[in-house]
C-alpha cells in the first residue's frame, strides 16, 4: 500500500463505468482512460495504526483462489482487476471467450466475471460452454443498465448472478462472496450424495449377502425337512428330490420366473410334509388303509400347509403342499378343485408325482421305465391331468428324465433347494 489510495471514476469519454479504489502510483493509468480523481483516502487510522486492505471494504474476500475477467474492453479488465488485487484476490483477464477457455484448460479458477456483450463469443455463449466443461466453475454476468432483464435470463441459464455497471468493489465482492460459497456448499452436497450412495451401495452389498446367507441356510433345512420327510416313508426314499427336479424341468420348459421356480421347488420339497404328522401305524401300513385311516391320510396335505403358510419366505410354496393331490377333473382331495382352479405348480406336480411313483420301487413291484408313465400321462391328458402340462412333459425325451432322476440319486450339496431352482 502507498501512503494513499484514490478513488477514481470513469469520465464520459471512457465506456467502463467504473468506481474503485486504486493505488496512488497507478492514478496516472486510471486517468489515462478518462477516470477522475476523486479523493484520497489514508492508510492508516488517526492513531496511526495501519489499515488493512480488507478494512477499505464492505465485506471480507471470500476465499478465492483466482478469478478469471473476461472482456474485450482493455480498461475493463485492468480497473477490475485492480478492485480485485485491493481486496487480497489474484485474477488473470482474457479479452475474448475463446482465449479464456484456453485460461480455463490451463489453470484454476473459481470464479469467471464475463461481460455480456463482446466481440466473436458473446457473453451467453461462453455461460453454455463453461456451464458444460467447467459446472463447478462460478460464472458472474457484467451487464450494462439497459441489460438486466438479459442478466435475469443468464442466471437462467446457468450465471450464479449478473452485476450492473458501473461496478463498485463491495458488491463485486459480495457476489462474489454469496456464489463461490453456494458453489462449494452444492460441491459439498454432491460429494455427500456420492458418498453416501457409495455408503448404500456397500451396505447393500452387505445385505445381499447376508440374505444369501439366510437363503443358505434356509436351503439347508429344507433339505433337511425334505430328507426327514422321505426317511420317515421308506418307499418314497429320494421322492422330494426327483419331484423337485422334474417340477423345475416343466416349469422351466414353460417359461416359469425365477420366483415360480423357486416357490415350484421348495414346494415340491416339502409337499409331504404333513406326514409327519401321521400316525406310523397308518403311513407305514403295509396294506390297503381303511376309509377313516385314508380320511387320516388324506389330512397331511392340510396339516402340512397349516405349518408351511405361517414361514412368510414359504407362503407362495405353501400353496402346492395345500394342493399337490388335486386332480384336474375334480377328484382329488381336499377342496376337490378342478382344471385352472388348481395353481400350477400343483398342476405340475400331479404330473411328476405320477411319473415318480411309477418309475420307483415299490415293495409290491419295481420301477417301471418312463416310457410307461409316459403312456399314463398321455392318456389322463385333459382329465386326470392337465393338458397344457401333460403336453410339455411329453415333448421332453425319456433320456432327459432318465438324467435327471440319475442327478437326483447322486448328494447334492447343503442348499440344494436353492441350487435347483436355478438349474
Amino acid at each position: 500500500m502507498t501512503a494513499y489510495d484514490v478513488f477514481v471514476s470513469a469520465g464520459p469519454e471512457n465506456e467502463g463505468n467504473f468506481r474503485a479504489a486504486v493505488p496512488w502510483e497507478e492514478y496516472d493509468f486510471a486517468a489515462r482512460f478518462g477516470f477522475q480523481r476523486e479523493h484520497r483516502i489514508p492508510d492508516a487510522t488517526a492513531d496511526g495504526e495501519p489499515l488493512r486492505p480488507s478494512a477499505m471494504t464492505l465485506v471480507n474476500s471470500p476465499s478465492i483462489s483466482q478469478v478469471l475477467i473476461v472482456d474485450d474492453e482493455t480498461s475493463f479488465r485492468r480497473v477490475l482487476a485492480l478492485m480485485l488485487e485491493q481486496a487480497g484476490i489474484p485474477s488473470k483477464s482474457a479479452p475474448g471467450g475463446e482465449e479464456a477457455l484456453r485460461f480455463l484448460g490451463n489453470e484454476r479458477f473459481d470464479a469467471v466475471i464475463g461481460d455480456l456483450q463482446m466481440k466473436g463469443m458473446s457473453g451467453m455463449e461462453l455461460l453454455a460452454r463453461i456451464r458444460q466443461q467447467y459446472p463447478h466453475v462460478v460464472f458472474l454476468m457484467v451487464t450494462g443498465v439497459d441489460d438486466v432483464r438479459v442478466g435475469i435470463q443468464a442466471i437462467h441459464k446457468g450465471a450464479d448472478d449478473y452485476l450492473v455497471k458501473p461496478l463498485e468493489l463491495d458488491v463485486v465482492l459480495v457476489s462474489l462472496e454469496r456464489a463461490v460459497q453456494r458453489k462449494r456448499l452444492e460441491q459439498e452436497v454432491e460429494s455427500y450424495r456420492h458418498h453416501l450412495e457409495e455408503i448404500v451401495a456397500e451396505r447393500t452389498q452387505q445385505l445381499q449377502m447376508a440374505l444369501t446367507e439366510i437363503e443358505h441356510s434356509y436351503g439347508q433345512t429344507l433339505e433337511v425337512l425334505g430328507e426327514a420327510i422321505d426317511l420317515r416313508d421308506s418307499q418314497t426314499g429320494g421322492h422330494s428330490r426327483r419331484v423337485a427336479l422334474y417340477s423345475i424341468k416343466i416349469l422351466t420348459a414353460m417359461g416359469g420366473s425365477e420366483r415360480q421356480l423357486r416357490s415350484i421347488a421348495v414346494g415340491a420339497w416339502l409337499h409331504d410334509i404333513g406326514k409327519l404328522a401321521i400316525p406310523d401305524a397308518i403311513l407305514l401300513k403295509p396294506g390297503a388303509l381303511t376309509e377313516d385311516e385314508r380320511q387320516i391320510m388324506q389330512r397331511h396335505a392340510q396339516i402340512g400347509y397349516d405349518l408351511v403358510k405361517r414361514i412368510p419366505f414359504l407362503a407362495e410354496a405353501a400353496e402346492i403342499v395345500l394342493t399337490h393331490h388335486e386332480r384336474n377333473d375334480g377328484t382329488g382331495y381336499p377342496q376337490r378343485l378342478k382344471a385352472e382352479d388348481i395353481p400350477l405348480g400343483a398342476r405340475i406336480f400331479a404330473v411328476v408325482d405320477t411319473v415318480d411313483a411309477m418309475t420307483s420301487d415299490r415293495p409290491y413291484r419295481s420301477a417301471l421305465p418312463f416310457s410307461e408313465a409316459r403312456k399314463e400321462i398321455q392318456g389322463g391328458s385333459g382329465s386326470k391331468y392337465d393338458s397344457r402340462v401333460a403336453d410339455v412333459f411329453l415333448s421332453i425325451a425319456n433320456e432327459t428324465w432318465e438324467v435327471l432322476r440319475a442327478e437326483a440319486a447322486v448328494k447334492i450339496s447343503a442348499g440344494s433347494v436353492n441350487s435347483m431352482s436355478q438349474k
